[in-house]
């Protein structure tokens, strides 16, 4: 006993390894790879090389990248010019787009030469993000670029506690701390990677990204952001329903006036299917579950008739940034930048946003190694801020920064608005409508008290089209270490017992697409369960709890879903 406690004192009391970069990337995603790619062409070019290092929590590169996807494919034209003459393993062209409006039992469909240009698909290509991500990542390692998967960057890194000091870098997250917080026998402490510059590329609401906007004020005087909820299935049909190479998306019922949102149906290859739907998180029901939502969107005739004799083989669920331009937080701090998905740079009407975060990383990446050039360190990019706003990137935002206001006054009148203004943009009318709508408040304050609302009821699940949580979870691979630390932490831990399930009804049972959260009953008194094994790393609840009482903090490395289509 004294042999094997001197052992683990030891390990506990194990300094830090120390590991120096040029350049830190935290995020393995499209985002996170394009800007280690550029950064590396850009620093060859100018004559010199640096240093670069990847950090994913992932277990491998694409495990948390879930996406429908259609990749618009202009950034990636840019980083890999010849990348279609390499066979990646994406490339199925979009040949048949539409748009259509369902009701309950009906579609009305728009062809794609209806839209306007700013929503069309022409020449974009049908994608699993999965591979693209894979394929980026052998180009990156083939780079000399470090790759390290299955480690969390867990905490940002200072020199000291003073509010200006800048990002010097992150500390990886703990391996072997029990749920008790008291290190295993196979404890190993994180690791310190510091860096001249640090990009955080962690997508949508990333933990150490909310962290720098608060510490360096990068919020300040912007809109607040907005987000939706993603859910994504993967199917494969038979070859008579399949027709490679359509896109069509969909809005209207299921959600109508109960959210703002839309859906869609990629044709992909190998007699696969991507059905999706997007449920913004600013409705107002507590009782809306946007998990069932997207099962009663399977229910629709159109849908059912196309899923029919087929097989589900994939589940994932992930928010997504749709705030558009005006919630674009300051993008550069002392230390570092905010890129991609983490900064929202997402199109809202053509649900896309691979694109522009991959050439905001791009962009990041030149103003990182012109900086390197210079012999700075760990100052401001302003260059990155001021690339930007001169970019398509931003003309893209720009021309559709109106779309998601408009779409709080209702179905019907937020699409005839939303409407008239890509209208105006076809016809370069934008000048006709200069403002800026702003929106009102964030998602976490739109719920209403659960008495004021009528109460929604959902069809059961027949297990053929519409699934429960449990077995969509299954089809996530997610896992987790169950002895470790709670991921998942309550600032209050009365708080849903005292406020939220009384006033509220425990929203959190619903929006959670994963069963994460469950209400116990003791006695006259109900308790907050939570099965943080379950989790699919979303983060709706970081956004949507309305006391914002639900910190998500990342779990091991590692852990988590398992995506592989």
């Amino acid at each position: 006993m004294f042999w094997f406690q001197s052992i683990f004192d030891m390990t506990v009391i194990a300094p830090r390894e120390l590991m120096e970069y040029d350049l830190l990337i935290v995020g393995g995603g499209p985002a996170g790879l394009a800007a280690a790619l550029r950064a590396k062409e850009a620093a060859l070019n100018r004559g010199f090389d640096i240093s670069i290092a990847v950090v994913e929590k992932g277990a491998t590169l694409g495990a948390h990248t879930l996406s429908g996807a259609l990749l618009d494919p202009r950034a990636l034209d840019e980083l890999l010019p010849d990348w279609r003459e390499q066979a990646p393993p994406f490339r199925d062209p979009v040949t048949d787009e539409s748009l259509c409006l369902l009701s309950e039992t009906r579609a009305f469909r728009f062809p794609g030469w209806s839209l306007p240009k700013p929503i069309r698909h022409r020449q974009h290509v049908l994608i699993s993000l999965n591979r693209l991500v894979a394929w980026m990542g052998e180009r990156a390692e083939a780079c000399g670029i470090d790759l390290f998967t299955g480690f969390v960057a867990a905490q940002p890194l200072y020199d000291d506690d003073l509010a200006q000091s800048p990002l010097k870098g992150v500390v990886t997250g703990d391996f072997g701390i029990d749920q008790r917080g008291v290190p295993k026998p196979n404890y190993q402490p994180g690791v310190e990677l510091r860096a001249r510059y640090t990009l955080l590329a962690e997508g949508c609401r990333g933990h150490l990204s909310r962290l720098i906007e608060e510490r360096f004020q990068l919020r300040d005087g912007v809109a607040p952001q907005k987000y939706g909820l993603g859910f994504r299935e993967l199917w494969q049909i038979p070859a008579r329903q399949h027709r490679p190479g359509k896109a069509v998306h969909l809005m209207g019922w299921p959600l109508a006036d109960r959210a703002s949102g839309g859906g869609f149906i990629y044709h992909l290859h190998d007699q696969h299917i991507a059905v999706g739907l997007v449920v913004h998180l600013d409705y107002e029901n507590p009782s809306l579950s946007p998990f069932d939502e997207f099962q009663r969107l399977k229910t629709h005739p159109m849908l059912r008739t196309l899923l029919q004799g087929g097989e589900r083989v994939g589940f994932g669920a992930r928010t997504l940034t749709s705030g558009g331009l005006q919630s674009l937080p300051r993008l550069a701090f002392p230390g570092g930048a905010l890129v991609g998905e983490a900064a929202g740079m997402v199109n809202l009407p053509r649900m896309q946003g691979i694109h522009t975060s991959m050439k905001s990383a791009m962009l990041a990446a030149e103003a990182a190694v012109n900086a390197i050039a210079q012999n700075r360190a760990n100052d401001t990019l302003r260059e990155y801020d001021d690339a930007l706003r001169a970019s398509w990137v931003y003309d893209e935002l720009y021309a559709t920064r109106n779309i998601k206001p408009c779409l709080r006054h209702g179905f019907a009148r937020g699409m005839l608005e939303a409407g008239i203004f890509l209208w105006a943009q076809q016809f370069k009318l934008g000048r006709l409508f200069p403002w800026t709508l702003q929106h009102e408040m964030p998602d976490h304050q739109a719920l209403r008290a659960v008495a004021e609302m009528p109460s929604l009821t959902y069809p059961p699940y027949d297990h053929i089209t519409t699934f429960d949580r449990a077995s969509s979870l299954y089809l996530s691979g997610t896992q987790h270490e169950e002895n470790q630390l709670c991921h998942l932490r309550l600032s209050d831990p009365d708080l849903p017992e005292r406020l939220i399930l009384p006033h509220y009804g425990g929203p959190e049972r619903l929006y959670c697409p994963a069963g994460v959260y469950e209400y116990r009953q003791s006695g006259a008194s109900s308790t907050l369960r939570i099965h943080a094994a379950n989790c699919l790393h979303c983060k709706t609840c970081d956004i949507k709890d309305p006391s914002l009482n639900i910190l998500w903090t990342p779990p091991e490395g590692g852990n988590g879903p398992s995506y592989s289509l």
